[in-house]
């Protein structure tokens, strides 16, 4: 595997991680137009940003475990697609990008020796 390749398959789902997060927090935004008070408003905007925060877990945990990252992040994908199934049209959106992020985990942890081996 070359240089840039090996670079590339390293970082890929190290930074879509961080833009799912990012995608996900934006879910979070609508608790302001809701008319809540402040505290209310602080309490449903921690609770909106529960699944950000466990995307931010898995992937500090990702970063050394690839294989660990592949499992979570296959598990969210998997969990969002049961507790959804009466809104097929929101799968695709939400679970694909975690099932991505988890088979480039994958090949990240299949290929680990190449892509940490001192070019």
């Amino acid at each position: 595997m070359k240089g840039p390749v090996k670079r590339i398959l390293f970082w890929t789902p190290r930074i879509l991680s961080i833009l799912y997060a990012v995608f996900i927090s934006m879910f979070a935004l609508d608790v302001f137009g809701e008319g809540y008070g402040t505290w209310q408003t602080i309490v449903a905007l921690l609770m909106h940003l529960i699944p950000t925060a466990f995307i931010i877990v898995v992937l500090i945990i990702s970063w050394r475990w690839e294989w660990i990252g592949a499992l979570l992040f296959a598990a969210a994908g998997l969990y969002y697609v049961f507790t959804t199934l009466n809104h097929p049209d929101w799968i695709l959106g939400i679970s694909g990008p975690l099932f991505v992020i988890a088979i480039l985990y994958l090949l990240n942890w299949l290929n680990r020796k190449e892509l940490r081996a001192s070019s």
